[in-house]
């Protein structure tokens, strides 16, 4: 009988990992095959359709690409992204585990622990303390800036989800950074401070290089999360008129409420090719990244 390295053989090495790969099936092979399927019919939530579902081939795929609603969710997906996960939650985090490096004592254990409890809440109560927050009628915020009956959620819905994604998020970022600054060399700051590097050049020339590799890590994560985050339409519900309408809560829209399953399959099956292509430019970059550090590292040091 061939046997791996642990002595266990093929046989009963396989049976360990059977479970673990019957999951795999079962909650994610399954329902993303399922959802292909469904992509190609007229599937609906009632009526015959829902019955006996007949194939329409990729009508629903060139219907989602065409119609100029999908276009507007996916810019706001963008924004809502952009905003959000990479210029709110990773500038944001590392400004904290920044200035937090080399601080000790309760007033760093205080700000961690305000931001890790933004991200451990439940979303639907942070739903409902932004929504207390920001409410028109004795709303938090404008009792505090003197302006009653200002509808924040109604006038400027994406900054809205925006800083509210911002604030909820920004947790992991802050974590993942104070963890990889821990690894920066302290010599190495000593020396460019020493000469004369200013904070700007010494994160530019130091820490960043040495960081590269977590930013783009962290970059990636929190880029897919909010891209497919749920959240949003538990404050704005994507109005009103569809003003803050991103994909997840457009499919919602089309698949449950409007009862086109088949239609919210289809814009399901691009919203993974979408993150599929994220993923691989992502780690495009990570390897690009890595083969140039073994190039210079076989070309060993300038003689």
């Amino acid at each position: 009988m061939t046997t791996d390295a642990a002595g266990l053989g093929k046989a009963r090495a396989s049976a360990f990992i059977l479970p673990a790969l019957a999951l795999i099936a079962v909650f994610l092979i399954f329902p993303a095959l399922w959802t292909i399927y469904l992509g190609l019919t007229d599937y609906r939530l009632t009526g015959l359709a829902a019955a006996e579902p007949q194939l329409v081939g990729v009508d629903n795929y060139t219907g989602a690409l065409a119609d100029t609603r999908f276009h507007t969710s996916l810019w706001l997906t963008v924004l809502f992204v952009g905003g959000s996960a990479i210029l709110g939650q990773a500038v944001l985090g590392f400004t904290i585990a920044w200035i937090l490096r080399s601080r000790r004592g309760p007033v760093r254990r205080l700000v961690e622990g305000v931001v890790l409890l933004s991200w451990i809440l439940p979303s639907s109560v942070v739903a409902f303390l932004w929504i207390a927050l920001l409410d028109r009628s004795g709303g938090t915020l404008n009792a505090l800036l003197n302006t009653p009956g200002f509808a924040w959620l109604l006038d400027y819905p994406m900054l809205s989800i925006i800083v509210f994604n911002t604030w909820r998020g920004t947790a992991f970022s802050m974590m993942l950074y104070s963890a990889a600054l821990e690894n920066v060399p302290p010599s190495h700051l000593e020396t460019a401070r020493l000469a004369g590097a200013s904070v700007p050049q010494q994160l530019r020339d130091v820490v960043f290089p040495l960081l590269r590799r977590h930013i783009l890590t962290n970059l990636l994560l929190i880029s897919l999360w909010t891209f497919n985050d749920f959240t949003p339409f538990l404050l704005t519900a994507g109005g009103p008129e569809g003003r803050s309408e991103i994909l997840p809560v457009y499919v919602y829209n089309v698949a449950l409420r409007g009862g086109s399953l088949g239609v919210g399959a289809a814009i399901s099956f691009l919203i993974l090719l979408i993150n599929l292509i994220l993923a691989l430019a992502y780690l495009r970059l990570l390897r690009g990244r890595r083969r140039s550090q073994e190039a210079a590292a076989a070309q060993g040091p300038p003689a």
